[in-house]
């Protein structure tokens, strides 16, 4: 469903095979293409745009505002990375979906601060989660790929609570219990805590448990013993 290549121009491209035919971008810049007001994207050229108002108005952003028809173009541009990171995740491109994702927050965060009125950014704002998830995905595979399982671990939690605390400061109730996002990234961090090695507190822990569990008092109480003493070592560091 999705390729990449280098075209006649040189320039790298991704291919979706839609059922309507196919869709092509660019792999790095704008996914179209083009170079809208000489910049490499629509947000380059507003942030520019910002930046000249914010060194007019000694160095406030004050009375910096997009229009609705801004906004909506910048939406416009947000979409087309949003299809090319979810097909850079399909090839396994976690650098370009991290670049991608990271370049969308920033739409929103924008959106956010310089819209004209709140209705207008809500409509991107929405996918957020989603983006967000994807972020995660990408940046744990990454992980995983270098061997940091404890490192893909964190970022999971990390990316789950984040995705919780937009939740909360929206007040998105209708989310608050049964996000698809968060319960995809849940199951995906039971899979990835299993390929974890386990510490040695960690396997001392299951045998005494499995211990117990088969009446085996005096192992479970072996294993209790040598638990304690991994915790004294840490206790005589502290005090010196």
């Amino acid at each position: 469903m999705v390729r990449r290549f280098k075209g006649k121009d040189g320039v790298e491209k991704i291919q979706l095979r839609l059922d309507l035919g196919l869709l092509q971008m660019n792999r790095c810049g704008r996914p179209d293409g083009k170079r809208p007001h000489d910049h490499e994207s629509l947000l380059d050229h507003y942030q520019t745009q910002l930046a000249r108002h914010v060194r007019s108005h000694e160095g406030s952003d004050d009375g910096y505002q997009l229009k609705a028809d801004d906004c909506a173009q910048l939406q416009l541009e947000a979409i087309q990375y949003h299809h090319r990171y979810l097909c850079l995740f399909q090839l396994g491109d976690f650098a370009g979906v991290i670049r991608d994702t990271d370049r969308n927050l920033e739409v929103f965060d924008f959106l956010d601060c310089y819209a004209e009125n709140d209705e207008i950014t809500w409509g991107l704002q929405h996918l957020r989660p989603q983006l967000m998830m994807i972020r995660t995905r990408a940046l744990g595979n990454q992980s995983l790929r270098a061997g940091r399982v404890n490192r893909a671990v964190k970022q999971i939690e990390t990316g789950m609570e984040e995705i919780r605390q937009f939740i909360q400061d929206n007040e998105l109730t209708d989310l608050a219990d049964g996000c698809e996002e968060i319960e995809s990234l849940q199951d995906w961090l039971k899979e990835v805590r299993s390929r974890r090695p386990l510490s040695k507190r960690e396997k001392l822990e299951r045998a005494m448990n499995e211990a117990v569990q088969r009446e085996d008092y005096e192992q479970a109480a072996h294993l209790r013993d040598a638990l304690r003493s991994l915790k004294v070592p840490a206790k005589r560091a502290s005090a010196r």
